[in-house]
């Protein structure tokens, strides 16, 4: 049998990009980006150009199709690999990104009686507009001693997909009612292909409070929430939960043909883009954290039992890797943080000097911040520019920048950025150990690791941790493909399972990022300060950034503040 290969799709916040993997060894032959041609919907809706409110994160089901039909067939084209060599397809996706459909599985906001409807769109995982069902429905849960809440570390995210319902419900139950079920998009864009939509256990277990032994939360909390989500598990959350790794179908014909491969390729269930990166940079035992680093980061952990962690995303019994208890906690704005100071907060002579020496201006503000010694900036950050997701889980906290004077320069402040989502990061490695769950070694990859060597010593020196980074720069894409070759199979020439595509298949940098001692001490220094101003800020001390962020809404609302 010769080479065989399989296709991993990834479908990220901005973009998705398709890659070719060679089976045998991880190597990726050909990859391809498509930007979304709608982006992330956050201001008006397409066509109507209706106003959208504060927090909202929508996007067009429609660009993940532009995804499959551009970027599959170039990636093919330019490796030159024969589509009947090419036997498996998986996908992973930013989650919880939701949305509503009908019976027939089209999207409500491709309906003309929809289109102009906000609730009937696809929502991103970012959409931050149902903070106050996510509030009530922890209170109730809580109230009520639901033992499912301690899995998710004591609070469900405005970002998942119950919260998400009921905002629905709440503001618009026409949409409500016309929905024949609320899916994740993942599992949609594999129904797109296969013609069958089954849900996959990553997503609902991490994002729809579903459980292997347990199943869904019982119809009575659902009641408690709200007398007409009593069924909604049975209704419009109905359908089979299979494991990561099966496979869902295979690719039909037409759509086979604008996406240049053969009809009847296997394709796995879908997956998340951060789950399915911990097989990516081949780590498949306890342990190990992997950090997914984008525009924000998930951090991902592999454990032999189900512990309780205060902020985490979940705990999962085969969430991530089958036999293995999968964990999930993360931070909700990383790479966005440093974009919005690049994009809205940086003078204009600093993009002088990047465009004059030919470099971006991350590059240019870099370059000089890495000539600071830790601690020399004077500055410190909470890096709350999104809310925090872990360990706080409060969408409603803002981001603060401590200790600028007249002299401050941008590259100090951006230092302080990076060294801010570093704080972060250590704070949940904390979590996770006060609880008795050994974060020994780190793993980094994503778009920013490669790109930013100073953000990840600082890491390192802030962690005190050696940190490896992913060889490859799509490693949830490849990781994607690993879930395609198990779909396939063995008899086809993929693997058994996904411990074995990974050990096949994974790549790692010879180079790796280890803390300097001097630095880390400095660190530890300046994390004593971040955790004050997090406790402070983040646990009701002081409130003034809610009450703050009510005082914008009402005001943009035309509303009285007395």
């Amino acid at each position: 049998m010769g080479k065989k290969f399989a296709i991993g799709i990834d479908f990220g916040t901005q973009s998705g990009r398709a890659v070719v993997v060679d089976l045998s060894d991880g190597t990726e032959v050909a990859d391809h980006v498509t930007p979304y041609p709608h982006g992330v919907i956050d201001r008006t809706l397409p066509g109507s150009g209706k106003i959208l409110d504060h927090d909202w994160a929508l996007q067009h089901p429609l660009d993940y199709i532009e995804v499959l039909t551009r970027s599959v067939p170039e990636a093919v084209r330019q490796s030159g690999v024969d589509p009947a060599d090419i036997i498996g397809i998986g996908i992973d996706f930013t989650a919880c990104t939701m949305l509503p459909v009908d019976a027939a599985g089209e999207p409500l906001c491709l309906k003309e009686e929809f289109r102009d409807e906000p609730h009937s769109w696809v929502k991103l995982w970012k959409h931050h507009a149902a903070q106050d069902e996510a509030n009530r429905l922890n209170d109730i849960a809580a109230e009520r001693g639901e033992k499912w809440l301690n899995r998710y570390g004591g609070k469900i995210s405005s970002e998942w997909m119950i919260p998400k319902i009921w905002q629905i419900l709440n503001e618009a139950p026409h949409i409500y009612e016309a929905a024949d079920r609320f899916v994740e998009a993942t599992d949609w864009v594999v129904a797109q292909m296969t013609g069958n939509l089954v849900r996959n256990s990553c997503t609902a277990g991490y994002k729809s409070i579903w459980h292997k032994r347990d199943g869904y939360p019982g119809r009575e909390f659902f009641r408690a929430l709200d007398s007409r989500l009593e069924h909604l598990t049975d209704t419009k959350l109905r359908g089979t939960v299979v494991p990561l790794g099966t496979k869902a179908g295979e690719l039909q014909p037409e759509l086979a043909k604008r996406m240049g491969l053969q009809a009847g390729t296997a394709v796995a269930v879908g997956n998340v883009d951060a789950h399915a990166a911990v097989p990516g940079v081949g780590v498949v035992s306890p342990g190990k954290m992997v950090m997914v680093m984008g525009t924000s980061i998930c951090h991902m952990l592999l454990g032999t039992e189900e512990r309780e962690v205060e902020g985490m995303c979940g705990v999962v019994e085969d969430g991530i890797i089958p036999g293995l208890f999968g964990y999930e906690a993360g931070q909700s704005a990383v790479g966005d943080i440093f974009e919005w100071y690049v994009e809205q907060a940086v003078p204009h002579y600093v993009k002088e000097g990047a465009e004059r020496e030919g470099i971006s201006v991350h590059e240019w503000l870099e370059s000089r911040a890495e000539t600071y010694l830790p601690g020399e900036t004077g500055l410190l950050a909470l890096d709350w520019w999104n809310g925090n997701r872990s360990v706080l889980v409060d969408a409603d906290l803002t981001g603060l920048i401590l200790g600028m004077t007249l002299q401050t320069k941008p590259e100090e402040i951006y230092r302080a950025l990076l060294e801010a989502t570093a704080f972060g990061t250590r704070k949940i490695i904390e979590a996770f150990h006060h609880n008795g769950i050994e974060v020994s070694e780190l793993y980094a990859c994503g778009g920013l690791p490669q790109k930013n060597k100073l953000m990840m010593q600082i890491y390192a020196d802030v962690t005190n941790r050696e940190i490896r980074v992913a060889a490859s720069r799509q490693t949830p894409a490849v990781g994607a493909a690993m879930f395609g070759a198990v779909a396939a199979g063995r008899e086809k020439g993929g693997y058994g399972d996904i411990v074995e595509a990974a050990r096949r298949m994974a790549r790692i940098q010879e180079q790796s990022f280890k803390p300097i001692p001097e630095h880390v001490h400095v660190y530890d220094r300046l994390y004593r300060e971040y955790v004050l101003l997090h406790e402070y800020f983040g646990r009701g001390g002081n409130d003034v950034m809610k009450r703050l962020k009510k005082m914008k809404e009402k005001i943009a609302g035309g509303m009285s503040v007395c």
